[in-house]
């Protein structure tokens, strides 16, 4: 099982709010995912980003692959270098 940490989005339509999370890599963007790590809001000036980093470490120690866009998040909100 190939586990990857992506956004999976909620919100409605032209309202986008995003939740990080640890989710299989064989399911769709908004289907079934293992764990929630937490949440990033684009619209807020600057954006919200909270992230549970204990959580977001032992996912990446386990060997879960972030996509690029949580790379970036997760280095905006100092998780990892």
């Amino acid at each position: 099982m190939a586990v990857k940490l992506r956004l999976k989005r909620i919100g409605a339509k032209k309202q986008p709010i995003y939740r990080v999370v640890a989710a299989d890599s064989r399911y769709p963007r908004d289907g079934r995912f293992i764990e929630e790590i937490g949440f990033y809001n684009p619209l807020t000036d600057p954006a919200t980003i909270e992230i549970d980093g204990e959580k977001a470490k032992k996912w990446i120690a386990t060997g879960a692959q972030p996509t690029e866009t949580v790379k970036s998040i997760l280095k905006k909100s100092g998780v990892i270098e």
